[in-house]
């Protein structure tokens, strides 16, 4: 079934959406910025959800992004900077981006942390020319509940991902489909 929605309603919309979006700077956030900001969310993450904390002990990598952003109307988009860390140190930076069709609408704002838990999961992002959730080594998003039941040897995924901070409008919400890469800072 086809839904024909007017381009006026259409125009309208995204405009709504987008004065309603708080203004970013043009530029992207420093490595200072990204940092401190991954940092919080870790703490928040730990604080939270104290189990998560065990997967970061034991990850090769924990990859953080404090905040996504994501916007849209019928057509959507979301984007957020990131932080690598290794033992600890941050050795990279990522952003992730996704765009997507569908009935949806608002404007919502969430962080979350890829805890890369094998060595080869960790080489895929290294290596790859923009990493795709979804595609490549397996991705198990846990919730609360879930990490409490996990232990040492029930962690047999490649990654484990943490959603945090809802906030917003938009009612579904997924890391199918988005794209993460390197970038200079």
């Amino acid at each position: 079934m086809m839904i024909k929605v007017p381009v006026g309603a259409t125009l309208l919309a995204l405009a709504l959406v987008a004065i309603s979006v708080k203004p970013q700077p043009a530029a992207a956030a420093s490595a200072a910025e990204i940092n401190r900001d991954a940092d919080a969310a870790l703490s928040r993450l730990y604080s939270d959800v104290p189990d998560a904390r065990t997967f970061g002990e034991r990850a090769r990598g924990v990859l953080v992004f404090p905040n996504i952003v994501k916007a849209g109307f019928l057509f959507g988009a979301q984007y957020g900077d990131g932080a690598l860390r290794r033992q600890g140190k941050t050795v990279a930076y990522y952003n992730t981006v996704a765009a997507s069709y569908g009935l949806q609408a608002g404007v919502q704002s969430f962080g979350y942390v890829l805890f890369f838990m094998s060595d080869s999961a960790l080489s895929y992002l290294d290596k790859s020319e923009g990493f795709e959730l979804g595609v490549g080594p397996s991705i198990v998003v846990v919730d609360a509940g879930k990490a409490k039941a996990m232990t040492t040897t029930t962690m047999q995924h490649d990654i484990y991902a943490f959603i945090f901070d809802q906030r917003g409008l938009m009612a579904g919400m997924g890391l199918q489909g988005s794209k993460i890469s390197r970038v200079d800072r």
